[in-house]
């Protein structure tokens, strides 16, 4: 099993859902209700059915379910997973979750998988993108229309010393 918002879906989340796939004989993923977003990560850009279309639709996925409103292990009642996968970057504690398992008489184990490196492996990260590529649209539409004086002559540009 393994859980998160999945809000933007970008190689990082891949990559996440590849690695928990092996872990298994099946992998259901568990996407993070709207609410349970905006309380643990931020507010969603992208609505709950949307990435759970989305998820769904990702082949290292067998199912994919909304999460629980309120607490958010009583998922675990309804799926009993063997192995819960966790992204580098999630609060989850390993050991919270151990210890919600046990009370529900399951013998799951957690794993906490390596970060995956890459250049827009984060929602936010492609949101901070997106929105330079806007400023940058916005600043030559300006120049385009003579809102904006441009130098005749540029500054030549520095030359480097070599050390």
């Amino acid at each position: 099993m393994a859980t998160g918002v999945f809000d933007l879906l970008h190689p990082g989340h891949l990559y996440f859902l590849r690695e928990a796939r092996k872990l298994g004989d099946e992998l259901w993923v568990v996407v993070a209700r709207d609410r349970t977003a905006r309380r643990f990560k931020h507010e969603p850009i992208t609505p709950e059915e949307s990435r759970l279309q989305l998820v769904e639709a990702l082949k290292p996925v067998d199912r994919a379910l909304l999460g629980h409103e309120g607490n958010i292990y009583d998922i675990l009642d309804e799926i009993r997973p063997d192995v819960v996968a966790i992204g580098f970057d999630q609060v989850h504690d390993e050991n919270r979750i151990l210890e919600e398992c046990r009370k529900r008489g399951l013998s799951t184990k957690v794993v906490r998988l390596p970060k995956f490196e890459g250049d827009l492996d984060g929602t936010r990260k492609i949101v901070r993108k997106v929105a330079e590529w806007l400023a940058l649209q916005e600043r030559l539409s300006e120049v385009e229309r003579g809102k904006v004086e441009v130098p005749a002559d540029p500054p030549a540009p520095r030359r480097r010393r070599k050390a």
